[in-house]
């Protein structure tokens, strides 16, 4: 896989679609984000009494000459968020071609977008070991190779390998991940959203997942573990498979809800930008210019 060519387009997109970073209100080191409280940034935002230490320069003479008492002008402050992408590398991410292309592209998108915006980024590079372990790399080497998809035993629940993230407060957490889990959505989406973050999921979804052309006989194997089964697949087994597909997500959906986390499932076919035109851009999760 051509990581260059795909940080390449990547680039180029995040100057169309970006994160929503400019509708949130961010802690942070000095940057170009409105921030949480006032600041030295020239846009006024209110007044107020003067207080000893008060840089005299920001004094309202104006408004001090009215009223009598030294007051204050307040300025919005402007800092560089704190972004946090985690990168979700279990082997479920690369189970085929267009989907491992998707899950790459979005990972730089969101690298890009992020710093284009002037965010603080941190990449936290999420392998669902047998030990419960998140694995922690810097940028280069999480985004430039694929991760060995090293089979450990059964894989940790995504929400036990979360919760080891070193999450810093107050940070956009932006995961991109299929979210193909069998725990419980609520304590991942919770932990995701803690410590006052917010929090965008972006769910690259291929089509064999979705709608897969099964013959009637299988041999499915587990991509986390390896495991092997071979079963007979007649209708009913497609039916039921189609409703606990959609069952899942629609839990995911329903947890994000209640934590104010945005999720966008991506189709992994076709033009990158045109998958981000869909639900990403319905749920606010990406804005495209």
């Amino acid at each position: 896989m051509n990581h260059a060519a795909i940080h390449a387009r990547m680039q180029h997109l995040a100057t169309i679609a970006r994160l929503p970073l400019s509708r949130g209100r961010w802690s942070g080191t000095a940057g170009i984000q409105a921030g949480k409280g006032s600041g030295s940034s020239i846009e006024f935002q209110d007044q107020r009494a003067y207080l000893p230490g008060d840089d005299p320069r920001h004094i309202n003479w104006l408004a001090s000459a009215r009223s009598g008492t030294p007051t204050m002008k307040l300025y919005r402050a402007e800092v560089s968020p704190r972004v946090d992408l985690v990168v979700d590398l279990s082997p479920s991410m690369f189970i085929d071609e267009a989907k491992a292309t998707r899950t790459w592209e979005l990972a730089y998108f969101a690298l890009e977008s992020a710093l284009r915006q002037g965010g603080h980024v941190r990449i936290l590079a999420l392998a669902r070991r047998a030990d419960g372990a998140p694995v922690e790399v810097a940028v280069a080497a999480a985004l430039a190779h694929d991760w060995p998809a090293a089979r450990q035993g059964a894989p940790a629940a995504l929400a036990d390998t979360v919760e080891r993230l070193p999450l810093r407060a107050g940070s956009l957490r932006v995961f991109v991940g299929d979210l193909l889990d069998p725990s419980p959505p609520p304590p991942t989406v919770a932990r995701l959203a803690a410590h006052a973050g917010q929090t965008l999921l972006l769910v690259p979804v291929s089509r064999a997942e979705r709608a897969p052309e099964w013959p009637d006989a299988v041999e499915f194997e587990d991509c986390e573990t390896g495991r092997r089964r071979r079963q007979i697949v007649d209708d009913a087994i497609r039916r039921r498979y189609a409703a606990a597909y959609e069952r899942h997500f629609a839990q995911w959906r329903e947890a994000a809800l209640r934590r104010g986390v945005g999720m966008a499932r991506i189709f992994a076919e076709g033009d990158v930008l045109a998958a981000l035109r869909g639900e990403a851009l319905a749920q606010g999760v990406v804005e495209i210019t």
